[in-house]
């Protein structure tokens, strides 16, 4: 089913992100993980692409597994950093073959120590958009940044390129983190105001170790509020303290976006299946209402 489908629906959808092994010995324990968030009916799964390719089969076969054992709509992540368009098609081309109708088209980072050219046959995001749509009958969705991208000069700039990247055929946008839903709302009121009309599907982070605060913030450059920096400082040493707390603190986040009219949740649960869990047992009744 393409994307479009599930989250235009009158009804609240609750996605959750996973992501495949670096090395086939590490296939087994991914899968069951990638399995056990499956088991859980979410409304479509997304599934992450090593940078530079470098998990691509992987990707894809993990995707397309939980399409086919599971039912569940499989969204298959694609970058375009070190990548020429031979090696973005043959990846379409495995996508299509497996039953994948849905990407998430992105740059992607640049992997370390890498030799070759960063940038050949595509140097933003909206050239990869632009490609996939042309190429095949693909539903093509973009990230964006409440807070900024990191290499954007400004956030105008920032709102420029995603505009460009909305108007070469992205269907929809995930966020990057955040913690503060002050930022995504004030993020959708600039974008709307620049034209931007498609869904913004809020991506949040549920923090439940003290260490993934600090990676949280050197990955995206979000904000912490005070008031999550008292919750780790209190509950950070207590390890099954702080997991609670942090599922509680991402539900509240949730729990507050769809108050606010937010239909459509992403959750990057990083291959935790507890924690994947533990967020939609708290919104067991409110994912049953209609809009």
């Amino acid at each position: 089913m393409k994307l479009r489908e599930i989250i235009g629906k009158d009804e609240i959808t609750l996605s959750f992100e996973v992501f495949p092994p670096k090395t086939d010995t590490d296939y087994a324990a991914v899968e069951r993980a990638a399995c056990g968030v499956a088991a859980l009916h979410p409304s479509y799964m997304s599934v992450t692409y090593g940078a530079g390719g470098s998990t691509r089969g992987n990707t894809v076969k993990i995707a397309g597994k939980l399409q086919k054992d599971y039912g569940v709509t499989s969204l298959a992540h694609l970058t375009c950093v070190g990548a020429d368009r031979t090696g973005i098609y043959a990846a379409l081309d495995e996508m299509s073959r497996a039953g994948i109708e849905n990407v998430l088209a992105l740059r992607g980072d640049i992997p370390k120590d890498f030799q070759g050219e960063i940038f050949t046959d595509y140097k933003h995001a909206s050239d990869l958009v632009a490609d996939i749509k042309a190429y095949g009958d693909f539903c093509v969705g973009g990230a964006c940044y409440p807070e900024g991208h990191p290499d954007a000069a400004n956030k105008k700039e920032d709102i420029e390129n995603l505009k460009n990247k909305v108007d070469a055929g992205c269907e929809f946008l995930t966020t990057q983190m955040f913690f503060d839903n002050n930022i995504y709302y004030n993020f959708l009121y600039r974008i709307r105001e620049a034209g931007i009309t498609v869904p913004v599907i809020p991506g949040i982070m549920p923090i439940t170790r003290a260490v993934q605060v600090k990676n949280a913030v050197k990955l995206s450059g979000c904000n912490v509020p005070e008031r999550f920096r008292n919750i780790v400082d209190r509950f950070g040493g207590v390890p099954d303290a702080m997991k609670q707390a942090g599922i509680i603190y991402a539900t509240d986040q949730i729990i507050d976006l769809i108050a606010n009219g937010v239909k459509n949740i992403h959750v990057y649960s990083m291959n935790k299946p507890d924690i994947a869990e533990g967020i939609q047992k708290n919104l067991s009744e409110i994912l049953k209402l209609k809009i």
